[in-house]
C-alpha cells in the first residue's frame, strides 16, 4: 500500500459525520472522563439521527455542503503525485484453466438448489442459501459421505487437470523463448553479413 500524500486536500464529510463530531464533542464535554464505547456510541447516534426531522438536520447538511465547496476548491489546485491514483492491474484469469474442484456441500447444493427454487418461488437468494444450509445440517452421515466421496473426485481429477495446464504453458514458454532467440540471432547473422558485404565493396 502507497503511502498518503500529505498534501491531498482533506475528503469531504457528508452531514451525518458532522452529526457524529458533534455528538462525540457533546460527549465529550458531559462525561470528560468516561471512556467512548465506540459499537454503543455508533448506534445511538443513529437512532438520533433517525429521529431527527428536516430542519433538525439541516444545520448539518448546510455544513456538508460548505465542506463540499471547500473540498472542491482545495481539489481544483491539487496536483497528485505521478501514478498515484493508478489501480493496480488485475491478473487476467486464463479461461482455459482449470476449474477449482467444489467442496462436498457446494455439490450437494448444486443438485438441491433448483429443486427448493421450484418449491418455494418466493425465496430470494439469501433465504435459499439459508434453507440448504439446514438441509446439509440435517442430512444424513451417508449422504454426507457420498458427496465427500464425489469431491475428492473432483479434486483428483483437477489435480491432474491443473498438472496437464501447467506443464502445457511451461512447454508453451519454452516454445516462445525458443522462438525469440532464433529470431534475434537471425537479425544478427544478417546484420554481420551486411556489413562483411560493405566491407567487401570497398
Amino acid at each position: 500500500m502507497g503511502k498518503k500524500d500529505p498534501n491531498k486536500p482533506r475528503g469531504k464529510m457528508t452531514a451525518y459525520a458532522f452529526f457524529v463530531q458533534t455528538c462525540r464533542q457533546e460527549h465529550k464535554k458531559s462525561h470528560p472522563d468516561e471512556q467512548v464505547v465506540f459499537a454503543e456510541f455508533s448506534r445511538k447516534c443513529a437512532e438520533r439521527w433517525k429521529d431527527m426531522n428536516t430542519k433538525e438536520k439541516k444545520i448539518f447538511n448546510d455544513m456538508a455542503g460548505r465542506d463540499k465547496l471547500r473540498y472542491d476548491r482545495e481539489m481544483e489546485g491539487y496536483c497528485p503525485p505521478a501514478g498515484e491514483g493508478k489501480k493496480p492491474q488485475k491478473r487476467k484469469k486464463d479461461p482455459n484453466a482449470p476449474k477449482r474442484p467444489q467442496s462436498a456441500f457446494f455439490l450437494f447444493c448444486g443438485d438441491r438448489r433448483a429443486e427448493i427454487k421450484k418449491e418455494n418461488p418466493s425465496f430470494t437468494v439469501g433465504d435459499i442459501a439459508k434453507k440448504l444450509g439446514k438441509l446439509w445440517s440435517e442430512a444424513s452421515k451417508d449422504i454426507k459421505e457420498k458427496y465427500d466421496d464425489l469431491g475428492k473426485l473432483a479434486k483428483k481429477q483437477y489435480e491432474k487437470d491443473l498438472k496437464a495446464y501447467k506443464d502445457g504453458q511451461q512447454q508453451a514458454g519454452k516454445a516462445k523463448k525458443q522462438k525469440k532467440e532464433e529470431s534475434s540471432s537471425s537479425s544478427s547473422s544478417s546484420s554481420s553479413s551486411g556489413s562483411d558485404s560493405d566491407r567487401d565493396s570497398d
